[in-house]
């Protein structure tokens, strides 16, 4: 049926519980780009580096490597994602789905 046959609305298509996230997982392990935007991470980087290291007046955090950058980033998302598969494991193996902060 593409069109109603009394003149309403058509409704969208619902895909059952759990089709898209499976979807999504699996677009997310064959790609390798990057999870977190390039310029939020970034910025993250220079108020944390910013904060830690103002007491030192030689160290100017305006300044990055683009690669730096890129290299961080990567490893911060290599550890997260590790994290939350270990968290996975930790609720898996306590008979639960849904992962809780105890379990990082």
């Amino acid at each position: 049926r593409s069109t109603p046959e009394k003149g309403g609305v058509k409704k969208p298509h619902c895909y059952c519980p759990g089709t898209v996230a499976l979807r999504e997982i699996r677009r997310y392990q064959e790609s390798t780009d990057l999870l977190i935007c390039k310029v939020s991470f970034q910025r993250l980087a220079r108020e944390v580096l910013g904060c830690k290291i103002s007491q030192n007046p030689h160290f100017n955090t305006e300044h990055f490597q683009v690669t730096s950058l890129l290299a961080m980033q990567e490893s911060v998302e290599a550890f997260s994602i590790g994290l939350f598969e270990e968290a996975k494991l930790c609720a898996i193996h306590a008979r639960r789905v849904t992962s809780m902060p105890k379990d990082m």
